[in-house]
């Protein structure tokens, strides 16, 4: 992640810490936007899979859009700075309670008064499924959305669907992929699993950009997800 980074000619800042006696590091590539006052975007995913897994959709999927989003604003000029950051430790034994990157690198932001406009959580793209019946859903959901697999979903608590909705319009104006969008409370599940929840609890808004894993994918968290 961080030759990656490094290859596009970006600096790369670590947050590192100790979790379960193991050196952990959260990874940061910054781009300075034009306007000091005008706050952050984050883009976070988290770079890890689970024993067993090779994890080519959870979660090198979402780095692997991280990587081409640092690509694409390469050089642009941004009304806004954005960071650009890979997260560890967002699986259990972590996840919720532990010391998931994410939830070590909000605290610490909120520490320094960070103005992070909107954090937008890259957990799982890769998965597409066009077949009829393909996509599954939380109860009661399902007689609300499409039955194809065949489209991204951004997703966020209540307490962010304005900033959900921003997301999403400026998904559509620059994209014809079909996307969905759920505003819902964090205990739906689903909602909150992955690094977005830990910007909740620190006070900040975020968003989750996803493929809905087991809702679509068979292969999540298995040796086949390659």
């Amino acid at each position: 992640m961080r030759g990656e980074f490094e290859s596009l000619g970006l600096q790369v800042g670590a947050q590192r810490y100790r979790a379960l006696d193991v050196d952990c590091e959260n990874l940061e590539a910054v781009l300075p936007g034009r306007s000091a006052g005008g706050g952050i975007v984050l883009v976070g995913a988290p770079y890890h899979t689970v024993r067993g897994s090779p994890g080519a959709d959870d979660n090198a999927s979402g780095v692997a859009a991280l990587i081409e989003i640092a690509r694409a604003l390469r050089g642009a000029r941004l009304a806004r700075t954005v960071k650009l950051v890979a997260f560890v430790n967002e699986e259990a034994p972590f996840f919720f309670w532990g010391e998931m990157g994410s939830k070590v690198y909000a605290r610490a932001a909120r520490r320094r008064g960070d103005e992070i406009r909107v954090m937008l959580s890259l957990e799982r793209l890769g998965c597409y499924e066009d077949a009829p019946g393909s996509k599954a859903y939380p109860p009661l959901l399902k007689w609300f959305y499409p039955g194809r697999g065949n489209f991204i979903a951004f997703v966020s608590n209540l307490g962010s669907r304005r900033a959900l909705r921003e997301a999403v319009e400026a998904f559509r104006a620059h994209s014809d992929f079909p996307a969905q969008s759920l505003a819902a409370p964090a205990w739906v599940p689903g909602v909150a699993w992955s690094d977005q929840l830990s910007f909740w609890r620190a006070g900040y808004r975020a968003v989750m950009v996803t493929d809905t894993a087991f809702y679509r994918n068979r292969h999540y968290h298995r040796a086949t997800d390659t």
